[in-house]
């Protein structure tokens, strides 16, 4: 509540909070927040699964604080939980209770068949936004066949009920949204997903890649959705209807 309400303040852009928080956090931490702003979009994700960047820690000669290190090979042993339970709770505390729509995020392919069961139950209601991340470990890998085999399932599972994105993890990321965007997806970047804007060149900002995936996806004729545009493609309650 210290920084949301001066970016609503400095822009219409659609603020998305996350559920997924740590994988350390209690189910109930991680949705300490979003309950408490109610957001317009949240992102959840739809499974558990071995998310772990401990490879890092071998790369990383010198690290800023003590906790670092031992949190980063941690992972290794970490399981992000997402069970059936956790989910209902999360679509039906944030989603029907606060009127929040979500980000489903997936990481491999048995995720877009949990999202296909929450639809069935009715728990999920279309128009509905599929995030497909490549290159996690323990997740589905950055490769362009992958991308195709992620939307033809979502085709088949899902018809014409949703939006699909892409997130390209590390050095993936241009080069995977630029693939999925001839196939007719939206794209996710930022320093989250990646620290560099090219080869060797660390990205200044979040805007920096914004920018530099704006410029290739004009170049190709494709045109940018505005805020309001993006609100009505995913069924959003609108930025007044937020807590903050």
């Amino acid at each position: 509540m210290q920084f949301l309400p001066h970016i609503k303040e400095a822009t219409n852009a659609v603020i998305n909070i996350t559920t997924g928080g740590s994988t350390r956090m209690t189910l109930e931490e991680r949705l300490a927040a979003p309950l408490l702003a109610q957001p317009e979009m949240a992102s959840l994700n739809m499974g558990s699964m071995n998310f772990s960047i401990h490879p890092a820690a071998s790369k990383i000669q010198q690290w800023n604080h003590a906790w670092e290190k031992p949190y980063v090979e941690g992972t290794e042993d970490t399981i992000f939980r997402n069970t059936f339970r956790d989910i209902s709770h999360i679509l039906k505390q944030l989603g029907e209770g606060c009127g929040t729509r979500f980000e489903f995020e997936c990481y491999d392919v048995g995720h877009l068949y949990n999202l296909a069961h929450f639809v069935d139950a009715g728990l999920i209601k279309p128009p509905f936004f599929i995030q497909t991340i490549f290159g996690i470990l323990g997740g589905i890998g950055p490769d362009p066949d992958n991308v195709t085999y992620m939307r033809q399932t979502a085709n088949r599972l899902f018809g014409n009920d949703y939006q699909w994105s892409i997130l390209g993890a590390g050095r993936h990321q241009m080069q995977l949204l630029t693939y999925g965007a001839i196939m007719g997806g939206n794209v996710r970047v930022g320093l989250e997903d990646s620290l560099y804007l090219s080869r060797g060149q660390v990205a200044k900002s979040n805007a920096e890649q914004v920018r530099k995936i704006k410029r290739i996806l004009e170049e190709l004729s494709f045109e940018i959705a505005t805020p309001d545009e993006a609100r009505q493609m995913l069924g959003l309650k609108g930025a007044d209807a937020v807590a903050f």
